[in-house]
C-alpha cells in the first residue's frame, strides 16, 4: 500500500492543474514529485532551498496576493523551526495557507530528535482559527488535502503519518465518526490510532470515536457518546499526549467526568531504533494500550 506522503504529490499536482489560485512551497523535501508539475506551472511550484523560515514567509506572501498556497516539508521544519512566521506571516496577517507534514511524530528514527515532532498540534494549539487534519489513511490522506486546499482561504494544517490504518473511511473534514458503540467509556482514536484502539478494546463494552480532524474539537460528537455511555474518556493521539484533555474536558465541562490522555511522553528516546519499537516505548501498541485504557475504565467503574 502507498502511503500517505505517496498521495500527496499527485493530489496536489491534480489541484495546480484544476485551481488557478493554487500554489505550492517547498523546501527542498518533496521536490522531485513535482518536477512534472513545475514544468506546466513554472510560477505556481517555487522551491525555496533549505530555508524553512522563508518557506512559510513565501507562502505568506503569496496567499496576501490572493493565491492559494500549500507548504510541504517535515513536521519539524514547518510547525517548530518557522513557528514565528507561522504566528506572525500567517496568523498575525489573517493569511490562510496549507502546511502539510511529512515524519509526523517519529516516522523517520534514524533521521534522530531534529526530525522527530510530537508536540506540533500543541504548539499550534497556541495560536487562534487553525484546523487540523490528521488521516488515518493514505485515502483519508487525499480527500483531506482537497478539502484543506478547498477551505476558502482558512489556516489549516494537514499532519502525514507513515503510520496507517488497513482501511479508510469516509471522512468529512469536521466531525468525529462513531466505529463502535458501548457503555463503560468512550475512546476517541486519533487518525493512525485508530487499528491500535480497536485490537485494544476488542471485548470491552466501549464507545470507539475515530477523529481525523482534531481542530475544531468535535466537543458535540463527544457529548453525544457519553449520553449514552458513563463519561470516562480516553483519547489516544498520535503526538503528545495530552493534547487535546482540555478541548475533551471543555466539552463536558457541565458533565462530571474523568478524561485520561495517551499519546506520545515528554522523554527523549534517544536510541534510533525502527518505527515500531519507538510506537511500543510509548506506550502506543495494542498491548500496551489495552492495559492502560483497561485499567482506567475499571476503576471509573470502582469509584
Amino acid at each position: 500500500m502507498d502511503t500517505m506522503r505517496d498521495r500527496f504529490a499527485p493530489v496536489v499536482s491534480r489541484l495546480l492543474d484544476e485551481d488557478p489560485r493554487v500554489a505550492v512551497v517547498l523546501a527542498e523535501i518533496g521536490v522531485d514529485g513535482f518536477a512534472e508539475a513545475r514544468r506546466r506551472h513554472p510560477d505556481r511550484v517555487i522551491n525555496v532551498g533549505i530555508r524553512e523560515q522563508l518557506l512559510v514567509g513565501a507562502a505568506a506572501g503569496l496567499a496576501l496576493t490572493g493565491l492559494r498556497p500549500v507548504v510541504h516539508t517535515f513536521a519539524s521544519f514547518l510547525v517548530e523551526r518557522p513557528f514565528e512566521q507561522v504566528k506572525l506571516d500567517l496568523g498575525h496577517q489573517d493569511a490562510g495557507a496549507v502546511l502539510v507534514s511529512a515524519a509526523a511524530s517519529f516516522d523517520w528514527p534514524a533521521g534522530g530528535y531534529t526530525h522527530m515532532a510530537p508536540g506540533d498540534v500543541a504548539l499550534l494549539d497556541t495560536l487562534d482559527g487553525w484546523t487540523v487534519h490528521v488521516p488515518g489513511h493514505p485515502d483519508e490522506a487525499a480527500a483531506l488535502l482537497r478539502h484543506a486546499v478547498a477551505a476558502g482561504d482558512d489556516k489549516v494544517y494537514v499532519r502525514l503519518s507513515v503510520q496507517s490504518n488497513g482501511e479508510g473511511l469516509p471522512v468529512d473534514g469536521a466531525r468525529f465518526r462513531t466505529v463502535r458503540e458501548g457503555g463503560s467509556g468512550v475512546v476517541v482514536a486519533v487518525g493512525p490510532m485508530l487499528d491500535a484502539v480497536l485490537a485494544a478494546t476488542e471485548g470491552l463494552d466501549t464507545t470507539v470515536l475515530y477523529a481525523t480532524t482534531v481542530r475544531p474539537f468535535d466537543a458535540e460528537a463527544l457529548r453525544r457518546a457519553v449520553r449514552v455511555a458513563r463519561p470516562d474518556v480516553v483519547l489516544v493521539e498520535p503526538y503528545l499526549a495530552g493534547t487535546s484533555t482540555a478541548a475533551a474536558s471543555d466539552a463536558l465541562s457541565d458533565v462530571p467526568h474523568r478524561v485520561l490522555g495517551l499519546g506520545v511522553g515528554r522523554r527523549e528516546l534517544r536510541r534510533y531504533g525502527q518505527l515500531a519499537e519507538h510506537i511500543a516505548a510509548h506506550g502506543l501498541d495494542a498491548r500496551s494500550l489495552r492495559e492502560r485504557i483497561g485499567g482506567f475504565l475499571e476503576a471509573g467503574v470502582r469509584a
